[in-house]
């Protein structure tokens, strides 16, 4: 019983992709107005503490594992301006979901 909900934990988590955007005031026709956010530093917190820290890597691309639960999540270190989209997650046992977040650059 143990092994099995130590495999089901172990599955459980978020993966996606990481964007940032505007990436310009003025977005044109034809030329993306957002970019992948290589590098960017999603922290996952729960209960008022840090659960998780991961760096999306190339394409912005990024997985963690955590437990079942609510997680808020922000980006490391905090934007000056503009915000991180969606700043809450739910993990459920034994699932591995996608949840793509987007970083508001606040250009306008």
């Amino acid at each position: 019983m143990a092994a099995l909900l130590a495999l089901v934990l172990a599955a459980s988590g978020v993966h996606g992709v990481v964007t940032r955007g505007p990436t310009s005031p003025v977005c044109r026709i034809g030329k993306p107005c957002t970019e992948p956010a290589a590098g960017a530093v999603l922290v996952f917190a729960r209960n008022g503490r840090i659960a998780a820290r991961v760096r999306a890597g190339a394409g912005g691309r990024y997985t963690v594992r955590l437990g079942p639960g609510f997680y808020a999540v922000r980006v490391s270190p905090p934007q000056r301006i503009g915000d991180l989209t969606p700043r809450e997650v739910r993990v459920r046992a034994g699932l591995n979901r996608r949840v793509d977040f987007k970083i508001d650059t606040g250009i306008r």
